[in-house]
């Protein structure tokens, strides 16, 4: 499928999810980190079984793959950055928390051209300081 596609649907399943997941959060009382449990806990059944047929690649991957792995998805996107938003989605209107939270391709593209060697063009420095501008107006 068209990757464009599939960064379209990833925005509306995140969209559409942080939603479900704020009302379950307060028609519950949940606290945030029972909240992350309860999305990680439903994601590792669905991933496990769609993943199956991978599994024996694992340990070909080697050990730096394995180790970026945990480190960036399981430690600093999947626990803090998950905990850190669902504290914010508890606390706050999702209409002033998404526009800052799905800024991260603003990071993204800073790792890229900083650790990853990757150019910065005109093209980039123009959509993230659209993207900046965009979060200020639908925050303040």
């Amino acid at each position: 499928m068209n990757p464009q596609i599939l960064a379209l649907l990833t925005a509306m399943a995140w969209g559409i999810g942080g939603y479900f997941e704020k009302k379950g959060l307060h028609l519950g009382g949940l606290s945030p980190q029972m909240g992350i449990t309860v999305r990680t806990a439903v994601a590792l059944v669905i991933l496990g079984v769609v993943s199956f047929p991978q599994w024996k690649t694992l340990p070909q991957a080697g050990t730096k793959a394995i180790l970026m792995m945990v480190i960036g998805g399981g430690i600093v996107a999947g626990s803090i950055g998950m905990l850190c938003y669902y504290a914010a989605i508890k606390g706050a209107p999702l209409t002033k928390v998404m526009p800052i939270a799905f800024t991260s391709p603003l990071f993204g593209v800073l790792m890229g051209i900083i650790f990853g060697a990757e150019p910065l063009t005109w093209k980039t420095a123009i959509g993230a300081l659209l993207t900046i501008a965009g979060i200020v107006v639908l925050t303040v």
